[in-house]
């Protein structure tokens, strides 16, 4: 039982002893002593004064002494500040709970069960007409945190992409592709499929530039250039043939995604994110249509004289939203309530979470009135797990410009420099052959990348610098997992030894404060992973490993390990930095960032 269970039990007890009175067990709120008083953990007496009739510090004075006489083997001194009641918990109480962590080789994870809730979680979102870049990389980072750490609170998990493979952007692609493309492949040029498609898609935009310049200079006005402009005009036209289901254009259509996904796939792979679903917007979008006609009939909706069909918010203080164009062509939103009845049709979800950056804010406060009009269980209570934008040095990206930071590219650049970063430490490790050394470099070069989006609250904001997240010191990837690569050689050499590692630890065994320190961490694992769980926050766990391995390393600099003559304190160091080393391999695991076992 964990300590703070044992010591509530005696509370309510020692309450009823004392004053004659039952109460609450949430009543008793315990937290960390503070840092400047002598004690493990404080109990706030203050909800116990109308019982005692007594002042505080007398009350908790008497709490005290009972709990001493009560539960010497847990708590074995006090001292009151007011009313606050600082106890200090027994080393052979640290000692059993140490036995029990290292016991628990899942320790801090809740298993789903058949009754446990489903949850889908919408990540990724890539459009067909460019490959992915660093937004979607933090999107990406984001969505496969978040279902590792729900999947880690007991929830049953459903991970979903949905991918806008039609429309007049992926359009532009293909016209730019028949007219400048020559019948080039991804095969004949040795590109990778996105970035060929991408290609087009910046030729597209950059020859239609030139057509509105050229059609400004005859005296025409930018906006009627823009709409004038024959590649703008090929491309609708060929956007309507699509939607006609043009034999020709659909199979031009098919081919250039297969390209692309083939090109997804690929970075999926390089950055460990997969999904159970991926649902495509040429599925999805006619789905929705027929979901806002059922709803125009119901009268939930209703229609202009244009023919558009709009849904009317301004009840629930938002405004007006169009649903379907005059011509009858979709709009977003339509799209995402088909996918949503797709969705709910295949999976019987509990909870719907998008994550979607926060220039969506209020698409997806719409999307959720919307649902829960047409009948969705979930839909009002959706959650938009919004981010912030990641910003250069330099400033935003542009995709139609082929200005952006390209995944593959910023993956291979952190890999290269992992690799150019860590070669004095790995060229210690004489006996690494050269594939064993570039395995470790992605994985430091992949760790340091996520782990500098992920420890940044995602609802930030936040300028992404690879150089400082490449650091082996400070808040960084490669310093946890050097720290974790440290822990594993530790625990080599304690086996070359011959040293065998206990399953339980002498309850006699002498503990330090600092020791205790480390485990009252180790102990706080379950807490951060419910706590991130619950606010949608993979950051608190990065920024809890990162707390934790600094205090392991001021531990590490302070005790000795394999040095140490007396035999019990050196078994109880080992065990202890075994568990730091699973806390710190479940916690960055939690993160999609894999640990090395040599640096």
């Amino acid at each position: 039982m964990k300590i703070e269970n044992k010591i509530a039990e005696a509370v309510i007890s020692g309450i009823k002893t004392l004053y004659g009175q039952e109460v609450p067990a949430q009543t008793v709120q315990l937290q960390k002593t503070k840092k400047e008083f002598t004690g493990h953990l404080t109990l706030v007496v203050f909800p116990f004064l109308k019982i005692s009739h007594k002042k505080p510090e007398e009350t908790a004075q008497e709490i005290g002494n009972y709990l001493k006489a009560e539960i010497p083997h847990v708590v074995s001194g006090f001292n009151a500040v007011k009313g606050f009641l600082n106890l200090v918990i027994s080393p052979e109480s640290w000692t059993e709970l140490l036995t029990d962590m290292h016991q628990d080789e899942h320790f801090g994870l809740t298993a789903a069960t058949e009754a446990s809730p489903l949850v889908m979680i919408e990540y990724s979102s890539p459009n067909t007409n460019k490959p992915l870049h660093l937004g979607h990389v933090r999107n990406n980072l984001l969505g496969n945190a978040l279902a590792r750490i729900m999947s880690a609170n007991g929830n049953k998990v459903v991970k979903t992409n949905i991918v806008n493979d039609r429309g007049i952007h992926i359009c532009k692609s293909m016209l730019a592709w028949l007219k400048y493309g020559n019948g080039a492949t991804p095969e004949t040029t040795g590109i990778k499929g996105d970035h060929l498609v991408g290609d087009y898609y910046v030729a597209f935009d950059k020859h239609y530039k030139e057509e509105v310049k050229e059609l400004t200079d005859k005296g025409m006005s930018e906006e009627e250039a823009k709409n004038e402009a024959p590649l703008i005009k090929e491309a609708r036209e060929m956007l309507v043939k699509w939607e006609q289901g043009d034999p020709e254009v659909r199979a031009l259509w098919r081919k250039m995604n297969e390209w692309v996904y083939k090109g997804f796939d690929e970075t999926y792979k390089a950055l460990g994110v997969s999904f159970d679903k991926i649902y495509y917007e040429s599925d999805t979008y006619l789905e929705g249509k027929e979901k806002v006609m059922e709803g125009l009939e119901k009268g939930l909706f209703y229609r202009k004289e244009d023919g558009s069909v709009w849904a009317d918010l301004t009840a629930e203080g938002l405004d007006e939203k169009l649903l379907l164009r005059a011509d009858g062509t979709s709009v977003y939103m339509t799209q995402d309530i088909g996918t949503a009845k797709l969705r709910f049709r295949d999976y019987p979800i509990d909870k719907m979470i998008y994550v979607v950056g926060n220039e969506q804010n209020y698409h997806f406060q719409v999307l959720s009135i919307l649902l829960d009009k047409l009948g969705f269980e979930w839909g009002k209570s959706l959650v938009h797990f919004s981010y912030g934008m990641v910003e250069l040095p330099n400033g935003k990206m542009k995709s139609r410009e082929g200005t952006v930071v390209d995944a593959d590219d910023l993956i291979a650049e952190m890999i290269a420099g992992a690799k150019k970063m860590s070669e004095d430490k790995i060229n210690k490790l004489t006996d690494l052959s050269e594939e064993e050394a570039n395995e470790i470099a992605r994985i430091v070069g992949l760790g340091a990348l996520k782990y500098f989006i992920l420890k940044v609250d995602a609802r930030k904001n936040m300028l992404f610098n690879p150089a400082e997240s490449i650091d082996f010191n400070g808040n960084t990837g490669p310093f946890i997992q050097y720290t974790y690569a440290r822990i594993r050689s530790i625990l080599r050499k304690a086996a070359e030894a011959g040293l065998d590692i206990p399953d339980t630890l002498p309850a006699d065994t002498e503990v330090s404060e600092k020791e205790i320190g480390l485990i009252q961490m180790l102990a706080d694992f379950p807490a951060v992973v419910r706590q991130a769980g619950s606010d949608y926050n993979p950051s608190c766990i990065a920024n809890y490993c990162y707390d934790l391995v600094k205090e392991y390393n001021q531990f590490y600099h302070d005790f000795s390990i394999l040095h140490e003559e007396d035999e019990k304190k050196k078994l109880f160091r080992l065990v202890l930095s075994a568990n730091v080393a699973k806390i710190v391999r479940t916690g960055m695991g939690l993160l999609g960032i894999e640990v090395p076992e040599r640096m």
